[in-house]
């Protein structure tokens, strides 16, 4: 038996629980991986409200939190090659990594350079691969301005830097307090409140040429507003309107390939992913308030003790 943090049925923070569950197995393509740290999301609580992408199925109950994490291989399942036990790794396991043993797909699962910690890696397979997945899908020149929506977020940190690394000149739009850490992204700060268009057109007279949002909303269209050329606005948070205002969502590509090259990007130093806040596993319940109500800067991550064998 291993420890994970579930949700038993949807609903809100009333459903979790710390439990023991069956260590599990794994199937073709997939390895058991101890988890080391595990990374914290808006996505994990939402999941536990009954939220799913298009396509994706109904979670059976209890389900284990968690959507990236960090570890050692412990057991390699069949058709598997280029890993093997001992193996350190990170990635987006197949149900769950707020627990002490996880199932990853190869096909989303990277090896760790001994350079970066356990507690970074499980930072990188949401939040930085989506900021990855985002900004090259804008595919912009070198001295072009990107407008981050929400850049105090894990998401948006990293957007920042990855922009920043490919040459854009980045204006973020975050709350007052976070202002240090967007400035220290490279980024220029917009405070975020309902004027923080004409804070946009203080900082760039020539306007933006693209949109990075993160947020949402009023916020989306406020953002979309500024732009001529609306094919250059992406959202990962307000997918259920950006059509109609010109854009389209983030198109993740969830591959090892992302994650080896955003892995890079923190080793050559272009990347930090800003973990502001670790938690034990027994205080799961509140790195995810923490998250869920809206007060992380940065990345939350769950650090989980060796487990016993």
């Amino acid at each position: 038996m291993s420890k994970a943090y579930v949700f038993t049925r949807y609903g809100g923070p009333e459903a979790e629980a710390l439990v023991e569950i069956e260590r599990p197995a794994p199937g073709p393509g997939q390895l058991l991986v101890a988890v080391r740290a595990a990374g914290v999301n808006p996505v994990d609580w939402k999941q536990r409200t009954g939220h799913a992408r298009p396509g994706e199925s109904a979670r059976e109950l209890p389900a284990v939190f968690g959507n990236e994490v960090a570890g050692v291989v412990e057991e390699v399942g069949p058709d598997v090659t280029g890993f093997a036990v001992g193996d350190e790794v990170f990635g987006n396991p197949v149900a769950g990594g707020y627990a002490e043993y996880a199932l990853l797909p190869v096909t989303v699962t990277a090896h760790k350079p001994a350079g970066v910690s356990f507690t970074d890696a499980a930072a990188l397979p949401v939040a930085a691969a989506t900021a990855y997945d985002g900004v090259r899908q804008l595919d912009l020149p070198a001295g072009a301005t990107l407008l981050v929506t929400g850049a105090g977020g894990g998401v948006g940190v990293a957007a920042a830097q990855i922009a920043r690394a490919f040459g854009v000149r980045v204006i973020g739009v975050a709350s007052a307090g976070k202002k240090d850490l967007v400035e220290s992204l490279g980024a220029v700060h917009v405070p975020s409140g309902p004027d923080f268009a004409a804070g946009v057109r203080a900082a760039a007279p020539e306007g933006v040429d693209a949109v990075y949002d993160l947020v949402g909303g009023d916020v989306l269209r406020t953002a979309a507003g500024l732009l001529s050329d609306r094919t250059k606005l992406i959202t990962a948070g307000g997918k259920d309107i950006v059509a109609e205002l010109g854009g389209a969502p983030v198109a993740r590509a969830r591959t090892a390939a992302v994650l080896d090259e955003v892995v890079r990007l923190v080793v050559d130093g272009a990347l930090r992913s800003y973990v502001t806040e670790t938690f034990p596993l027994d205080r799961a319940a509140e790195a995810l308030r923490t998250v869920e109500e809206g007060h992380a800067t940065g990345k939350i991550v769950i650090e989980v003790a060796e487990a016993a064998v």
